[in-house]
């Protein structure tokens, strides 16, 4: 089992950037595929961005691509979302997760997912 815990988000204007950070505890963090995904009022948890276990390789979303970057850092059990040019509608609760245990890729679909992060926090202001 592993614990998710984010952490970084806040309040920024239009076209600022800002990182979140997702620290993971528990069993062997290098054995799961890590994601983020984001949740706005009154919409669905829509996928953001995925990477693999070793961070050699990562997927986004269509609407994040060019924006958004996702990697971790092994030795610190911590996956990052670093995000640029944020817009308005990028305002949600963004969610840390992970895949099932030995999972290659991080989850891209909510029935993928095996643990959630309590989410934090993103507006943006126009």
């Amino acid at each position: 089992q592993v614990q998710l815990e984010e952490s970084g988000g806040g309040l920024v204007q239009a076209g600022g950037s800002l990182r979140l950070s997702c620290a993971a505890s528990g069993r062997s963090f290098t054995r799961y595929g890590m994601a983020w995904f984001r949740q706005a009022p009154g919409k669905e948890r829509d996928f953001v961005a995925s990477i693999t276990l070793l961070g050699s390789n990562t997927d986004y979303a269509d609407s994040v691509k060019g924006r958004f970057t996702v990697s971790r850092d092994n030795a610190k059990n911590t996956v990052y979302l670093q995000m640029i040019s944020l817009k308005p509608e990028d305002t949600a609760v963004y969610y840390c997760a992970a895949g099932e245990y030995g999972s290659v890729w991080g989850p891209r679909i909510g029935s993928e997912v095996a643990y959630w992060g309590q989410g934090t926090q993103v507006t943006v202001s126009s």
